[in-house]
């Protein structure tokens, strides 16, 4: 383990079982982490349909259930500002200081290594078994998403009533 601080990015609409795989592989690398929730200004919509709270309430829930120590763990919320040139010294203005950014996202990596950082990725995780939008898209549909969030998570979602405001959400936009 080396005394360096990771960067792990993502939306977690919702946080799911392929995430808590990253950081349970990422913390094999590093003694601390950051994970940045992006886009927190948004809610209440398909691709987003929970706050920024709800997300790390998620997140926070996720690592205790795993018994991950919160001690190595930094949480932080990072609004998107739509504009691709500035958004890696925008993100960095919100995170402790980091070494390393952990991501499988193209243009993330591209980003990140225009600004010198070193990338890398995590997995290899079946990304089709673990996407936001296709968990999202079988919650809308009456379908088994269930098993692909951690408990912790998935009594978040509950007492939120998550499941209802993503159909109700769906059913507006249609």
């Amino acid at each position: 383990m080396t005394e360096e601080r990771g960067l792990f990015l993502g939306r977690f609409n919702p946080f799911h079982l392929g995430h808590l795989m990253g950081i349970k592989e990422i913390l094999e690398q590093e003694k601390e982490l950051i994970i940045a929730i992006g886009t927190t200004q948004q809610s209440h919509s398909f691709e987003n349909p929970f706050t920024a709270g709800e997300r790390v309430l998620m997140i926070h829930a996720a690592m205790k259930e795993a018994n991950i120590s919160l001690d190595r763990i930094y949480i932080v919320t990072i609004p998107d500002i739509f504009r691709n040139s500035v958004w890696v010294s925008h993100l960095c203005s919100y995170c402790p200081p980091f070494t390393h950014v952990y991501t499988n996202n193209s243009l993330t990596k591209r980003l990140f290594t225009e600004e010198g950082f070193e990338v890398r990725s995590t997995g290899p995780f079946n990304r089709d078994d673990f996407k936001g939008s296709q968990i999202r898209e079988l919650m809308i549909n009456g379908k088994k998403w269930q098993a692909m969030v951690p408990k912790a998570v998935l009594k978040v979602i509950k007492s939120i009533d998550g499941l209802n405001r993503l159909k109700e959400i769906n059913r507006d936009t249609d």
